[in-house]
This record gives structure tokens, sequence and C-alpha cells, in this order.
């Protein structure tokens, strides 16, 4: 059975509960077992990726980051992407991204929802089919 790994950011509780939601929903549909990790914003989520990325098949990370009046936005996307990504090429990772990066809460909302556009769903369909990509090809 596949095990899958969400680890999610706390920051925006409301949107990650939907975000959660969403992914919850398509990995039960699949029939993926899955333990969910919680770390306080989307900066940490590559510190938990490294620390497990032996012990799951697949990962989902999730959170979200919405643009303020400081560069700071910036930094949290642009770092929090490096690392996850850094991280996915080095060890062979599958994994699906739902960490949203919006301009304001209206996007963060309408991107998060699950009877919208459930970013938290397609991020976890995402990480199953890349891991059926890489039991495909890395065989």
């Amino acid at each position: 059975m596949t095990k899958v790994l969400i680890i999610e950011a706390r920051y925006y509780a409301e949107i990650n509960d939907m975000l959660l939601a969403g992914a919850r929903a398509a990995l039960e549909e699949a029939g993926a077992k899955y333990d969910v990790l919680t770390v306080p914003g989307a900066l940490e989520i590559p510190a938990v990726l490294k620390w497990t990325h032996d012990q799951y098949d697949a990962f989902i990370v999730l959170g979200c980051v919405i643009r303020g009046e400081t560069t700071h936005y910036d930094i949290v996307c642009n770092e929090s992407a490096r690392g996850v990504y850094k991280l996915v090429l080095k060890k062979d990772i599958a994994l699906g991204n739902g960490i949203l990066t919006v301009e304001n809460d209206e996007q963060a909302y309408a991107r998060a929802d699950m009877k919208r556009k459930n970013k938290g769903g397609e991020a976890a369909k995402a990480a199953l089919h890349m891991l059926a990509l890489k039991r495909r090809y890395k065989a």
C-alpha cells in the first residue's frame, strides 16, 4: 500500500484546513495510507522533507503564503520552493506541491476550497501521479 506524508504549514490555519481536507479526500479515494505532520510555516517544510524522505513513498506539501507589505513574501516563496525542489531532485522524491503563493485572502480561499479550485486535492493527485512515474522509470 502506498504511504504518503502530508507536510502542512499551519500559518493560515483556516486556509490550510481546506487544503488538508482536499488532500485527504483525494488520498482516501485512491486508497493511499497517509500521515500528517504539521510545521509552523512554509520555510520549515524543507527540513521535515529532508528528515523523512526515506520513510514514505510520496509527499504532499501544503501551506499558504499571502503577499504583505514587505519583501518577506518573496523570501518565503522562493526559499521554501528552492528547498523543497532541491530535495526532490537530490533524493528522487515523488511530490505534490500545494503551497499557495497568492496576492490576497480572496485568492487563497478560492484555491483552497474543495468546491472551487481544490489545490490540496490537486497536490495529492500530483504526488500519486509522480509516484507512479517514479515506480515506472526508477524500477
